[in-house]
């Protein structure tokens, strides 16, 4: 299923007025049905190299393949129609009057009937348990409601590559869960890129780690999480689930009495 398959050879890009790259010469390659973890610092290029995966930018020097299309200006509407991308602030993408409405903009957008339309919305608000919402305006959700409303809003237009930047940002543990399960659910390729390694460790087989614009490591999840130098060097913390607790370690139980 080559449409499904993402490709980055060689991506740089650099913000106007800098002059440090915040991409450098970035590649990879995700294939069909693969759960990519993408960590890093603060700084290191996560968010910008999502915004290349869907069209939002276009490649100035290297390129970015989706499926069978080259990412540029032309193709930019094919590239959307297979990459459904989540940022990292949801109220980004919610700004319709009320939920079903932010549900249905996009397969409208798309040329859909109006009975499909209402269809997409319904199973995209029932996938992510926000079904209950659709009348409701977006600013009086909660931040979880919003996180899923506004994974509704891509999955309302089917996509086959599913992108996420830090989808459980600000989230309470409740929330956090359903936000997991919802892309255990998802069969097709998902993209995540995000400061929770613990999500990444329950989600994705695989994981890039980037450092400075540059893809540092790049192979399966495990692996990477026990190299304790290479997340030292990226200044990252093995997820809360490896680590051991150091109040455990330090105790020792009182001697028994006679």
């Amino acid at each position: 299923m080559s449409h499904h398959i993402v490709e980055v050879k060689d991506l740089h890009y650099t913000y106007p007025g800098e002059t440090r790259k915040a991409l450098s010469g970035v590649s990879f390659r995700i294939l069909h049905g693969e759960a990519v973890g993408i960590v890093g610092a603060n700084g290191a290029g996560k968010s910008t190299l999502l915004r290349h995966l869907n069209g939002y930018w276009a490649p100035r020097e290297g390129s970015v393949r989706i499926g069978d299309y080259p990412v540029t200006p032309r193709t930019v509407k094919q590239v959307r129609r297979t990459v459904g991308m989540v940022f990292q602030d949801p109220d980004d993408q919610l700004f319709m009057p009320t939920v079903f409405d932010d549900v249905a903009f996009g397969p409208l957008n798309l040329g859909f009937s109006p009975e499909e339309v209402a269809l997409r919305v319904t199973r995209a608000l029932e996938t992510v348990g926000a079904a209950h919402l659709a009348e409701r305006p977006p600013h009086r959700l909660s931040g979880g409601e919003k996180r899923a409303v506004a994974v509704a809003t891509v999955l309302s237009m089917t996509p086959d590559i599913l992108v996420l930047d830090e989808p459980t940002s600000n989230l309470d543990p409740r929330a956090r869960r359903k936000v997991i399960e919802l892309l255990h659910g998802f069969v097709h390729t998902r993209i995540v890129a995000t400061h929770d390694l613990d999500m990444v460790l329950a989600l994705c087989p695989r994981t890039i780690v980037m450092r400075e614009g540059r893809v540092e490591a790049d192979g399966p999840t495990l692996d990477i999480f026990n190299d304790a130098e290479l997340l030292d060097r990226c200044h990252l913390e093995k997820p809360f689930s490896m680590q051991a607790c150091p109040v455990c370690s330090r105790a020792t139980l009182p001697a028994r009495q006679p």
